[in-house]
């Protein structure tokens, strides 16, 4: 899907607030109501729009601890352990990536223990897996969570 300056300017507004309301968003870009929602319904279908979330305090729901992590997957065994990694409560994020590591993940525990739990007793067991790096993030100096529109 093409998409232009008015697409943008609504995408730039929903990322945000996505809780914007429509009216609102007219106003501001100078369009009617109906027209705003027409173009975010074809940006929906399209798959731009994804879905619409509440950014939520991971310590504030018992997640005091986060870390980064680096996998080495064993070669033919990809699609069997990155499916594991979905089921792992903890693991938010897992990436594909290139360097030392084949995939990077964040993951989140209540504490330094559960992490160990988490990374010991679920993940190091996993068949698929050759080694990791665990990387205790200790503070967040900048985290944007939308993308540059």
């Amino acid at each position: 899907m093409e998409l232009d300056e008015t697409d943008r300017a609504i995408l730039r507004i929903l990322q945000e607030d996505a809780r914007t309301p429509f009216s609102e968003v007219a106003r501001r870009i100078d369009m009617s109501s109906a027209t705003v929602h027409d173009r975010v319904s074809r940006m929906e279908e399209a798959g731009v729009i994804r879905g619409y979330h509440a950014e939520i305090d991971p310590g504030a729901v018992g997640y005091g601890v986060s870390a980064l992590v680096g996998l080495r997957v064993q070669q033919g065994h990809e699609d069997e352990a990155l499916a594991r990694l979905r089921d792992v409560e903890g693991v938010r994020e897992v990436h594909l990536t290139t360097g030392e590591w084949d995939v990077m993940m964040r993951v989140y525990a209540g504490s330094t223990d559960d992490l160990r739990e988490l990374m010991f007793g679920q993940i190091a067991g996993m068949e698929g897996f050759d080694r990791s790096q665990t990387m205790v993030i200790l503070g967040t100096a900048y985290e944007e969570t939308g993308v540059p529109i």
